[in-house]
């Protein structure tokens, strides 16, 4: 691929396939443009960063509610956005200095926050912990 204004290209095209392990005959393959440095490890790395991300905004729409906005103005839109992913980069910092702490106990959020069924990525927090660095900040 060349830039315009540009003769020689700077990025390539690649096709990526992936064998799924469990099941060897299934393949996913990526269509990818990448600069011309790149090397297959790289774009290996970038195609496996897309499972972390899919589950991240997995886990946002399940327990942040990021998937809960019927859109009418693109700025409210964006103020929603935003806010469910603050939210959910507050869960993700409170889960962590709980395992750092050592809390024996963490109590699942679905327990005391919506009676509906929560992905596999569910935050493992203890509501007393939330609600009082809820009221402390």
């Amino acid at each position: 691929m060349t830039e315009p204004g540009v003769d020689e290209p700077t990025r390539q095209r690649w096709v990526l396939g992936r064998r799924s392990i469990s099941r060897p005959d299934e393949i996913a393959y990526y269509l990818a443009c990448a600069p011309l440095g790149a090397t297959v490890a790289d774009l290996v790395r970038v195609a496996g960063c897309r499972w972390k991300i899919e589950e991240c905004f997995q886990s946002a729409k399940d327990e942040c509610g990021l998937d809960q906005y019927e859109v009418r103005r693109h700025v409210g839109w964006h103020r929603h956005i935003t806010l469910a992913m603050l939210i959910h980069a507050f869960l993700a910092v409170m889960a962590v200095q709980e395992r750092e702490k050592g809390v024996s106990r963490p109590t699942h959020p679905t327990s005391w926050t919506s009676p509906q069924p929560k992905s596999v990525v569910c935050w493992l927090l203890n509501p007393a912990t939330v609600l009082h660095a809820a009221t402390t900040c």
